[in-house]
């Protein structure tokens, strides 16, 4: 947390000048900006199950594909299919 106090005499311009060299000289800035657009890690049972659905997709499309009748509306189908 960043702190800057009014001294004697300052303007309110020179005490906004001083914080703001101190908030960039403190580096949260470039940390928040680093940060923004990072998305939150899966966690180990989720890498699992989703591991788990891809290969049942695959499973499913690879047999409709052997058959014939694969198409993008039996895919969408089959992928509504697996999630319930």
């Amino acid at each position: 947390m960043i702190e800057v106090k009014k001294k004697d005499r300052e303007s309110s311009e020179s005490l906004i000048r001083r914080f703001s060299r101190r908030v960039q000289q403190s580096g949260v800035l470039v940390k928040a900006r680093r940060s923004r657009f990072r998305a939150d890690e899966k966690t180990k049972r989720e890498k699992i199950s989703g591991a788990i659905y891809k290969e049942k997709v695959r499973k499913v499309v690879s047999r409709l594909k052997k058959m014939g009748k694969f198409d993008e509306s039996t895919f969408k189908n089959v992928k509504k299919k697996l999630i319930k």
